[in-house]
């Protein structure tokens, strides 16, 4: 900011810019709102069928979106521009005053190219003016000017940063004025100087420092991009790889804040999770850069790929998808290669086992030497990224050293030799499987393991459904890949509970009335009948994964049977028969598929039990109940019925949760594994199977009861044929699962309970 520039300042187009960002602004939070109450809204209530059901909602639901963050960056630059003219006004005025008590004190400033000169006023007027005075006003004038050069530079840097953002559309990033966007790019790059000293001449203070300001703004955008951006790629990978280093003789703050590396490398992961989100200039090379650097050794650790360190970083936040498909796919080509001359996966990674190997997993469940465990839990956090990365061919050999090829899946699920590693404890660590099984539930239900899903990830893309398609056949193929590690069955419980209208298809296959009566919205996963039963009974040997199953079939039973009795002609439209008879019809199959189901699952229940002598039931009953708040959330939800057909307009039910018949459900089964009046109890005891069949039919014909009464038709009739619906689901399963058992070489609780 020159003084000329300064002193003639006019701002007229500025006032104006202003005004229209405040027009804008207040625009755009109308259109939100519209977009929100409006779109969003129509798009709920709507009855979606094949692709639009699962590409239609999506795209509307990030069509929305684009609105918000539309009104979040233009209030930001709003915010800024407000900001930067309100202060460029005060330095003007502050200018204008200085030279005004300059003019009194006989003093000129006038200007000199594209600076100032300041002296004393010529004549008499000037001859009492002291060098002091004169330095005073040279000295008061330059710090005004290099105010509103600061303020001014760092709003076009501001502003810069603000719109690269996105590529497309717009970015989310918000900030209240000049000053908060300008001071965390400012801590950005005074931590990466930090972050690029050698780790062991970090005081503890300045350890403090950069942990604390990782803690603080890893969720500020610019800070993050400018952080990143200002260490580098090779830097982030070298500052981790040394700061764990056993070998090193130096450790940040002489070896004293080791407790706190865990949230170091949280807050770290964090921070460069924001950053790839970003599509600026700067951002798409350090993408660029990272997808190199890991490809060589790092730190002094003696030959440990990069992709060591950078994996480890990845177990917290949302990393930008295109990105982490493929750092994923370039890990996976790097093990293809070391796979097909020979070596172990703990040999490509440059772990050889013994000695002192730096653990750059700091949280205590494995030492962080295998890159994928740490890529499972990034893949966890971002569903698309993983559907992409599963699905993605892999190129390994067979046992004849003969190329096969198959999917990323397929190699991780199915042939990889995972490392052996320990946890903190000294015990087996099982973070790389399961993980990889958190991974697939992102995967093939579109929303971040764990969490619960949304109205724009209820329909599955074709990509979700092959890929679950795999997940039950390969476990149906070999079961010991799921019994052998029990522990991934929550994840496979949890993602089958969100298919279970193609569940239930599957036990319809071949009938013409399967597509009516078991509504898909979005593409259908497709199995066979014995794919689907060994499946079931295989997770149902486990507590989480057969409380997941079991609440997620009794939830679609029951908001299936509330629109059936709602809508007595929706599903089976035989014009032969009255609308009562179609739904008399569409009840007893329902049933009949909610029996094979339990049935199936009650088998593998009651061999898991059977195996520990009877001490599982515990362990069963306390998931159930645990997982009954989860199932309480999926029917508010509309997974209950899995589509918005089978639940009403746009998947919306009538009333509260606790009121629609699938909620009422749900308590009943939670609450009656606590009552202690016998006749109330519901699958409390699993060991025999007669338990899981009597409570099946007690909740089956429950919801056929609650929901006839719902509609204002109940029929004592219908209900009564709920009954033999079940038992003859009960006695399919009996077939198929004998079949099954007699195949594996075990006696079947369903064979034995004749």
């Amino acid at each position: 900011m020159d003084f000329d520039t300064l002193l003639h300042a006019k701002f007229t187009a500025l006032d104006a810019a202003s005004t229209d960002w405040d027009t804008l602004v207040k625009n755009l939070e109308r259109l939100e709102k519209a977009a929100d109450d409006g779109l969003r809204a129509t798009a709920d209530k709507a009855d979606w069928q094949g692709v639009n059901s699962a590409v239609g909602r999506k795209f509307i639901g990030k069509t929305v979106g684009e609105f918000t963050d539309a009104h979040t960056q233009a209030t930001s630059i709003r915010n800024i521009v407000r900001d930067t003219l309100g202060e460029l006004k005060g330095f003007k005025g502050q200018l204008d005053d200085a030279l005004s008590r300059a003019r009194d004190r006989h003093i000129s400033v006038l200007p000199s190219g594209a600076g100032f000169l300041v002296r004393a006023a010529e004549g008499a007027a000037g001859e009492d003016v002291e060098q002091s005075e004169v330095d005073g006003v040279r000295e008061e004038v330059q710090r005004i000017l290099d105010q509103a050069a600061e303020s001014d530079s760092t709003a076009a840097k501001v502003l810069r940063a603000l719109v690269e953002q996105a590529d497309k559309g717009f970015g989310d990033a918000s900030y209240r004025d000049r000053d908060q966007a300008a001071d965390a790019m400012a801590k950005a790059g005074q931590l990466a100087a930090l972050a690029r000293k050698n780790p062991g001449d970090l005081t503890e203070a300045e350890f403090d420092t950069l942990l604390q300001g990782l803690t603080t703004y890893h969720d500020d955008d610019l800070f993050a991009v400018t952080f990143a951006h200002d260490l580098g790629a090779q830097g982030v990978l070298d500052f981790w790889a040394k700061v764990n280093d056993p070998n090193s003789r130096d450790f940040p703050a002489d070896g004293k804040r080791v407790d706190h590396y865990e949230e170091l490398q949280k807050n770290l992961g964090l921070t460069l999770a924001n950053a790839t989100q970003s599509a600026g200039p700067d951002m798409s090379r350090w993408k660029l850069d990272m997808l190199q650097a890991v490809e060589k050794p790092v730190g002094g650790s003696g030959g440990l790929s990069g992709y060591v360190a950078m994996s480890n970083l990845m177990r917290w936040g949302d990393y930008e998808d295109d990105f982490l498909t493929r750092y994923g796919n370039g890990m996976a080509a790097r093990e293809q290669e070391g796979v097909r001359n020979g070596l172990r996966p703990e040999q490509i990674w440059g772990y050889r086992g013994g000695g002192m190997w730096p653990h750059l997993n700091t949280t205590g469940t494995d030492s962080g030497f295998d890159p994928m465990t740490g890529y499972m839990k990034a893949l966890s956090n971002s569903p698309d990224a993983a559907t992409a990365f599963f699905n993605s061919e892999f190129v390994g050999e067979d046992d004849d050293g003969k190329e096969k090829k198959g999917t990323n899946f397929q190699y991780l699920f199915e042939d990889r030799e995972w490392v052996a590693d320990q946890d903190s404890d000294g015990e087996e660590s099982i973070s790389g499987k399961n993980y990889l099984a958190a991974a697939l539930e992102a995967a093939t239900t579109g929303h971040p393991a764990g969490e619960l899903p949304t109205r724009e990830t209820l329909a599955h893309s074709a990509e979700q459904a092959k890929l679950y398609e795999a997940v039950v056949h390969s476990v149906s193929r070999e079961p010991s890949r799921l019994t052998d590690h029990g522990y991934m069955s929550d994840s496979l419980g949890q993602m089958s509970a969100e298919y279970m209208a193609d569940i239930h298809r599957s036990f319809r296959a071949g009938s013409a009335d399967e597509s009516g009566l078991f509504p898909v919205a979005g593409a259908v996963a497709r199995f066979s009948e014995e794919d689907i039963t060994r499946f079931l009974y295989t997770v149902g040997q486990n507590p989480e994964g057969y409380a997941a199953l079991t609440i997620g079939q009794h939830a679609y039973t029951a908001a299936t049977m509330e629109y059936q009795f709602a809508h007595p002609d929706a599903f089976i439209r035989d014009p032969k028969f009255s609308p009562t008879e179609n739904l008399e019809v569409g009840i007893k199959h329902t049933a009949t598929v909610a029996g094979e189901i339990q049935g199936t699952l009650g088998a593998g229940r009651a061999y898991a039990a059977e195996l520990d002598a009877g001490n599982k039931d515990a362990k069963f009953n306390d998931a159930i109940t645990k997982a009954g708040e989860w199932g309480q959330s999926i029917v508010g939800m509309g997974i209950g019925a899995a589509t918005a057909t089978a639940t009403g307009p746009g998947g919306a039910i009538a009333g509260t949760v606790a009121e629609t018949v699938a909620g009422e459900v749900i308590g009943s089964l939670t609450e009656g594994l606590m009552r202690d009046n016998t006749e109330k109890v519901i699958y409390r005891n699993g060991e025999e199977i007669n338990g899981t069949r009597e409570s099946t039919y007690t909740l089956v014909e429950d919801a056929a009861r609650r929901a006839g009464e719902k509609s204002g038709s109940p029929s004592p009739h219908i209900v009564d044929q709920v009954a033999a619906g079940a038992e003859a689901g009960f006695n399919n399963a009996k077939t198929n699962v004998s079949d099954f058992m007699r195949g594996e070489g075990v006696p079947s609780e369903l064979e034995k309970d004749k």
